[in-house]
């Protein structure tokens, strides 16, 4: 090979590596640029949007609303309306014609039985207790909704962010070594690859943009206005705050555990109703008669009225045996979701650990391929090594930089999703 050719090739070799270089040096950079952009609003205010356009709790409200007003109803002095009943009676109709003509009218209310005003009033105030321990749980869920909302979207903002930088540099490689095939300093072969890789840049590029708007419009959606909130600040430091190394008192206070419990308490509840109610309510009222016959003066006569249906057991078991698959049910439900809690509880500590060791090892990994590719690069510039192998090993550190975004994104999330777990909604 001709020095002065030799020489134009070492000169134009470390020009592509500087810019090959710039793609790790743009990715690194990305994670502060992320951070930035995650400062729109507090996890809490995002929380707290989404709970307020939430359609579940506006339907759980409405349903305890309605539970107040059946236990307020329950304390009235009878357990239904006033019944009335009127009866006449004329000989005209069966042709007769004597002059029979009788009035009747009775006026009467349902009594409560023994106890049963009581535990009426009690049911609805357990089941009231019920749906604001659902709203509890609710609010739990929408806060693990916003996390992983937030999450996907600051990943897919990364990914975007990432991927144009890598586009930019793969424009400059391609220009670079346009113009160092011109001079006859480089191969067809390198172009083409410049080419290919290109292409592939820019269609991750363009999937990039598509998982940004989709994460976009979800957290949109949720919060009920645009926004994102910052979950990178939440850090091991917050982490000591969370209440991991008590497990049995964080069960306890779970939300989904005390909705359990109250259901149960209002099951109980519901089997002292139904024994308070072994038999039909009787009503008690008065009636008036105003008759008149045979030409005799009209009469008038006031009475009282007395009705007991007496009990069944067509009717009682039936109920009783409601009450009791109630009853057992709901126990069952306890046991579940102490179960579950256990469990989930189980799976965060684990997330966090295998966060903290999946970021170490994603920093390690992104420096080695970062020096690799050094390496690589060195090797090309001396003719050790093709354009493509050089390429591919700075590809090789452009994802190890994604792998490195998300992990440190779900590092966070397991902190923030590990606070939530144990009653703490930042």
């Amino acid at each position: 090979m001709p020095r002065a050719l030799s020489r134009r090739r070492r000169a134009e070799k470390p020009a592509l590596a500087a810019i090959l270089a710039t793609i790790v040096g743009i990715g690194l950079g990305v994670g502060v640029a992320g951070r930035a952009c995650a400062d729109d609003l507090s996890f809490h205010e995002a929380v707290s949007a989404a709970w307020a356009v939430d359609p579940v709790r506006t339907e759980l409200a409405t349903n305890r609303q309605s539970a107040d007003a059946r236990a307020e109803a329950a304390k009235s002095w009878f357990p239904g309306g006033p019944v009335v009943s009127a009866q006449y009676y004329d000989d005209h109709f069966i042709g007769s014609n004597v002059g029979y003509t009788t009035y009747q009218g009775t006026v009467s209310v349902p009594l409560w039985l023994p106890g049963q005003g009581t535990a009426t009033q009690r049911v609805a105030q357990a089941e009231s207790a019920t749906i604001q321990e659902k709203l509890n749980v609710e609010h739990m869920a929408v806060a693990v909704r916003v996390l992983e909302a937030a999450s996907a979207q600051v990943i897919a903002r990364r990914r975007l962010a990432v991927a144009l930088s890598l586009v930019q540099a793969m424009q400059r490689v391609g220009g670079a070594v346009g113009r160092a095939q011109r001079v006859g300093e480089s191969t067809a072969a390198d172009q083409q690859a410049a080419t290919a890789e290109l292409a592939a840049a820019r269609n991750e590029a363009g999937l990039a943009r598509e998982q940004v708007e989709v994460a976009v419009a979800a957290l949109t959606v949720l919060l009920g206005r645009p926004g994102l909130p910052d979950i990178l600040s939440y850090d091991a430091r917050f982490l000591a705050h969370t209440r991991l190394d008590t497990p049995q008192l964080v069960e306890d206070n779970d939300p989904r555990v005390r909705a359990a419990h109250r259901d149960v308490a209002a099951a109980q509840e519901a089997v002292r109703l139904a024994r308070a109610s072994f038999m039909p309510n009787p009503e008690i009222g008065i009636g008036a008669i105003h008759e008149g016959q045979y030409g005799s003066p009209w009469d008038s006569r006031v009475g009282v009225q007395v009705s007991v249906p007496l009990p069944s057991e067509a009717r009682n078991v039936p109920m009783m045996a409601e009450a009791r698959n109630r009853l057992a049910a709901a126990g069952s439900r306890e046991i579940q979701a102490r179960r579950m809690v256990r469990v989930e509880l189980a799976q965060v500590r684990a997330r966090v650990d295998a966060a903290r060791t999946t970021l170490d090892g994603a920093r390690t990994s992104a420096a080695a391929l970062n020096r690799r590719a050094d390496e690589m690069e060195r090797s090309w510039q001396v003719g050790e090594t093709t354009l493509i192998e050089a390429l591919r090993a700075r590809l090789g550190a452009y994802n190890a930089i994604l792998a490195l975004n998300s992990a440190e994104i779900g590092w966070h999330a397991a902190i923030l999703r590990a606070a939530i777990a144990t009653g703490m909604t930042p």
